[in-house]
């Protein structure tokens, strides 16, 4: 570029707004500010949060004339990106995010210029109704909020939630895996899985108040009773919220209890992740967090009791009208301790036979992201953790949006299909779509031809998804 440039700088998106509103509520002229029940950034001034609400009612109102059964779902501008979401109706939720920049030194000053092309809609639509979702669990629905005590309440409540929430968005490293929003399972033999079916069963039937079990070993799901639609949205916070944030040493030897035995107790590593800290303190507090799940039909409030011993975690539902007591905590933790304590010894070890008579990795190593829309069932070879909560892509961010582009072709269309492409230097994609299961590879072979490609992406489908059948 002319005039000395210096370095360009990449400035990742950010996110600029997002705000909640019911056009409903201040429908007469001079009570538009009624109409908003969340608005982040707050020091906002409240003539211009009015002006951003009112655009966004206008262009949904607009575009409805063209589409009366599909609303608006984005809008692209030169140096945003707006998504609009409506939950519940009339509820809207919307989230405006900074296209990426490319910053460059022209005659020593600063030039920008906005990269329109790069968001994918589909990835930020779902990160949006992701929110709904996350808020949707822990609070139950916006209309239930009006109910239990009119705007006011449902303003706390949006408050309380998405201040913390809007911190967790990691908007530069959303992709593929954000839309799938899917779950990972863990391996397991025959044997194995009876023995935690076995143990769920007791448990259940010892604990008489518990309504709905999750199990999960190494962050990956074993066995829920939730429907799927709670479980996914749970899934994700506990993998990036709850467990990240007890990471523990457990690396202390089989000899050394983590805590004091107690009189007859087996020497165990249960602990409890939420509730009480202490069970030896009579004045521990038994506080769980609540969740509220199908809230389509039943409308359920539990309160979330997840215990956790080794690398096997267990989440416990109780019907909230049931407040858990020291008591029940204490009798949970002298039951389901030392079952989990050997439980997870016997998952571990089955896990590090298997991975024994498997071998080293003796096939070529693929990226691939895989998923199955009938059980949410995901797999990437591509993400790497980066922190406890954040997973990286390790591959270039142009291959990543090849990725998601596929994927909105894929989206178009009910018939299976193929779509293979040939990337920049060396590197071709290839998408299958076959039978609601999607699978991505990235390859990276100099000088391979199409044919050879096909022959590498069998070779894939023969050696990690034998039993599962892809249409060639």
């Amino acid at each position: 570029a002319a005039g000395g440039t210096g370095q360009e700088k990449q400035l990742a998106p950010t996110l600029l707004s997002f705000f909640i509103y019911n056009p409903k509520l201040g429908p007469k002229e001079g009570e538009e500010e009624k109409k908003i029940l969340f608005y982040h950034p707050n020091e906002v001034e409240k003539n211009e949060k009015i002006r951003n609400v009112g655009l966004c009612e206008a262009i949904v109102q607009f575009t409805r004339t063209f589409s009366p059964t599909k609303p608006a779902k984005s809008l692209h501008t030169q140096k945003n990106r707006q998504f609009f979401h409506e939950p519940e109706e009339n509820f809207w939720m919307v989230m405006v995010v900074r296209n990426p920049i490319i910053e460059k030194h022209k005659d020593g000053k600063p030039v920008y210029e906005y990269q329109e092309e790069e968001l994918l809609d589909k990835v930020y639509s779902s990160v949006l109704q992701q929110c709904y979702s996350m808020y949707k669990l822990f609070n139950g629905t916006f209309l239930k909020a009006m109910e239990d005590g009119g705007v006011k309440v449902l303003k706390e409540r949006l408050e309380k939630f998405f201040h913390r929430y809007l911190q967790t968005l990691h908007l530069q490293s959303c992709d593929l895996l954000d839309v799938f929003c899917g779950i990972s399972f863990f391996p397991l033999d025959k044997m194995t899985y009876l023995k935690i079916q076995s143990f769920i069963n007791r448990m259940e039937e010892s604990l008489n108040i518990v309504k709905y079990t999750a199990f999960l070993y190494n962050d990956q799901l074993i066995w829920s009773g939730l429907e799927q639609d709670d479980m996914r949205i749970l899934y994700k916070y506990l993998t990036t919220s709850l467990f990240p944030r007890h990471m523990e040493p457990e690396l202390a030897g089989r000899d050394s209890p983590v805590r004091a035995e107690m009189p007859g107790n087996l020497q165990h590593y249960g602990r409890f992740l939420t509730g009480p800290l202490n069970l030896n303190d009579p004045e521990a507090k038994c506080r769980f967090p609540k969740i509220f799940v199908n809230t389509d039909d039943t409308y359920e409030e539990l309160h979330l009791i997840v215990y956790k011993a080794m690398s096997a975690a267990v989440c416990f539902m109780v019907d909230a009208s049931i407040p858990p007591t020291l008591e029940f905590c204490r009798k949970l933790d002298s039951i389901v301790g030392p079952q989990l304590t050997v439980l997870a010894s016997d998952i571990c070890e089955q896990y590090n036979i298997n991975k024994r008579i498997a071998g080293a990795e003796k096939e070529p190593q693929f990226k691939f992201i895989y998923f199955n829309h009938m059980n949410l069932a995901e797999k990437s070879t591509i993400h790497m953790r980066k922190t406890p909560s954040v997973s990286l892509a390790s591959v270039h961010p142009d291959l990543m949006k090849i990725l998601g582009d596929i994927n909105s072709d894929f989206s178009r269309v009910e018939e299976d299909e193929e779509i293979i492409v040939k990337a920049m230097s060396d590197y071709w994609v290839v998408g299958k779509k076959s039978d609601q299961r999607e699978l991505y590879v990235i390859l990276n072979q100099k000088n391979a031809n199409l044919i050879e490609v096909n022959e590498e992406v069998k070779k894939l489908c023969a050696t990690q998804f034998n039993n599962i059948f892809f249409l060639d």
